[in-house]
């Protein structure tokens, strides 16, 4: 079994994407009185993660840096991500999506638990969890997530099934819609 990882732990939230399938910007959706990114910013804070910083192009008054090339997709953004949380003296990173708000604490606990490199539910892009060291120098812009991924060398976990709606997070009104009722449901 792996050592659990160690080190400063940052996260990057996602935020870059055009929010075609959703129509408006996700970020900025309200989710029972709380902006979709200010939810997931809070998550990253309970799960330990300081700095929290957004990447992409627009500004939702938190840190944020904008992605090399703008739009250049989950890696360009995971990269740009990455160089911000390294000059903030941080050694390991927790990738979060903006659309999915209604995301645990402890969703992301086998995540963070997992050790080195890190680690990502199989069958998912994202939520992932990994030492900023494990990145391959060789990544760049336009790379599918799941290269990434493997290789860094991530393990693949199994999703827990109740957590599987909110990890996966919601890119379609209908998505949002069945979430929000979970989320309002729980009070």
């Amino acid at each position: 079994m792996a050592a659990v990882a160690e080190g400063r732990l940052g996260a990057i939230i996602l935020t870059g994407g055009a929010s075609s399938r959703m129509g408006e910007d996700k970020g900025a959706l309200d989710w029972a009185g709380v902006r979709a990114v200010d939810r997931v910013a809070a998550v990253a804070g309970q799960a330990g993660a300081e700095p929290v910083i957004t990447v992409g192009l627009r500004d939702y008054g938190l840190p944020n840096v904008a992605e090399d090339p703008p739009l250049g997709g989950p890696v360009g953004g995971v990269l740009a991500g990455v160089a911000a949380l390294r000059a903030a003296g941080c050694a390991r990173a927790l990738v979060l999506a903006v659309d999915a708000p209604t995301l645990r604490a402890e969703d992301l606990a086998p995540l963070l638990a997992a050790g080195a490199p890190g680690a990502v539910f199989e069958g998912l892009h994202l939520p992932m969890a990994f030492e900023i060291a494990a990145l391959p120098a060789e990544a760049e812009a336009g790379w599918p997530i799941m290269r990434l991924a493997e290789r860094a060398g991530l393990r693949r976990l199994a999703c827990p099934e109740d957590a599987q709606a909110r990890v996966r997070g919601a890119n379609t009104p209908a998505e949002r819609a069945a979430l929000l009722a979970e989320l309002q449901a729980r009070g």
